[in-house]
């Protein structure tokens, strides 16, 4: 007997699968499924724009790599547009978008430099090697000469521009060691509020209420009065 299934999987629709399977008291929480969707690490990167920025309706978001193959992408793409974010963006080269990317409600762009212009968050992705069939990319190196962010790229960035990363993260491939340690990152922060993020979504799909501070000290002035 199980109440819950926390489910992660290389194939995508699988936490689909149980949630169809599972007794209609069981909760299913989809902890990544293939190049599907990772809904959890959409919602602690919201979080994290949220507590730095605001608003979204005013903000450029640039998610930069592997979108082909990033269920985080796709699931950071939708949370971006329900909320309302002013203009979200992908950069990408040809070989690591999805056919009529447009659709998903982004603009599209091949260069790193343009793509990055004005931006108040960069959000870097990591190549998926372990989902690619072929060789789609001539060489990391040569990935990191046209997609790297470095210091000197993100200048053309809002002054104020918040740099993510759903991590792990690989140093000189898709991001340079100076700016994933420098004062424009946030990914520890990430790291932080995903347990957080976690905690929520869990506690809220076993149906446990989570009262707001001000209830709780309505309840603790009633067990005192």
């Amino acid at each position: 007997h199980c109440d819950m299934f926390v489910v992660r999987h290389a194939d995508s629709g699988t936490a689909h699968f149980f949630a169809r399977h599972a007794a209609p008291h069981v909760s299913v929480i989809n902890a990544g499924d293939g190049r599907h969707a990772h809904p959890t690490q959409a919602l602690l990167d919201m979080l994290t724009i949220r507590r730095h920025k605001g608003g979204f309706d005013r903000l450029r978001v640039v998610i930069v790599g592997d979108i082909l193959h990033s269920r985080v992408a796709r699931s950071q793409i939708r949370a971006l547009n329900l909320l309302g974010a002013g203009e979200v963006r992908v950069v990408a080269p040809h070989t690591l978008l999805p056919v009529r990317a447009e659709t998903l409600g982004v603009r599209v762009f091949h260069d790193l430099e343009a793509g990055i212009r004005d931006a108040d968050v960069i959000i870097m992705l990591r190549l998926q090697h372990e989902r690619m069939r072929g060789a789609l990319l001539p060489s990391e190196h040569e990935y990191f000469r046209l997609f790297g962010l470095t210091a000197e790229r993100l200048t053309l960035a809002a002054p104020e521009a918040i740099v993510m990363h759903p991590g792990p993260i690989n140093r000189g491939v898709e991001i340079d060691s100076q700016v994933a340690d420098g004062a424009h990152s946030v990914i520890l922060e990430q790291v932080h509020y995903g347990i957080a993020v976690r905690m929520a979504v869990m506690s809220l799909a076993m149906h446990r209420r989570i009262p707001a501070p001000e209830a709780r000290e309505a309840g603790a002035e009633r067990e005192i009065g």
